[in-house]
């Protein structure tokens, strides 16, 4: 719970500086997800059907987690897709 404002925080400085081309809903991955050596472990190198496959499982309750679980809920399999391949797509 204590995640939830600073993660809408990190997702509207990420709305300020929308990246090219992002899929709607791509900010709530970038705002926590960055670089790798960030705090939240970063999705660069993970292909589309992994980054897929884990935001289906967040939504199912399948992977357990406190803050991913409500995030993934908020998409649907065809915006987990296009998020998904943006972000293996090198899209930060």
């Amino acid at each position: 719970m204590r995640f939830f404002p600073l993660l809408l925080l990190l997702a509207g400085q990420a709305a300020a500086f929308p990246a090219a081309a992002s899929p709607p809903g791509a900010s709530s991955c970038s705002g926590c997800h960055g670089p790798p050596g960030g705090a939240v472990p970063s999705l660069a190198g993970h292909s589309a059907e992994d980054i897929a496959a884990s935001l289906a499982a967040f939504r199912t309750g399948a992977r357990p987690a406190t803050v991913m679980n409500r995030i993934a809920k908020g998409f649907s399999d065809q915006e987990s897709r296009a998020i998904a391949d943006w972000i293996a797509g090198g899209g930060q």
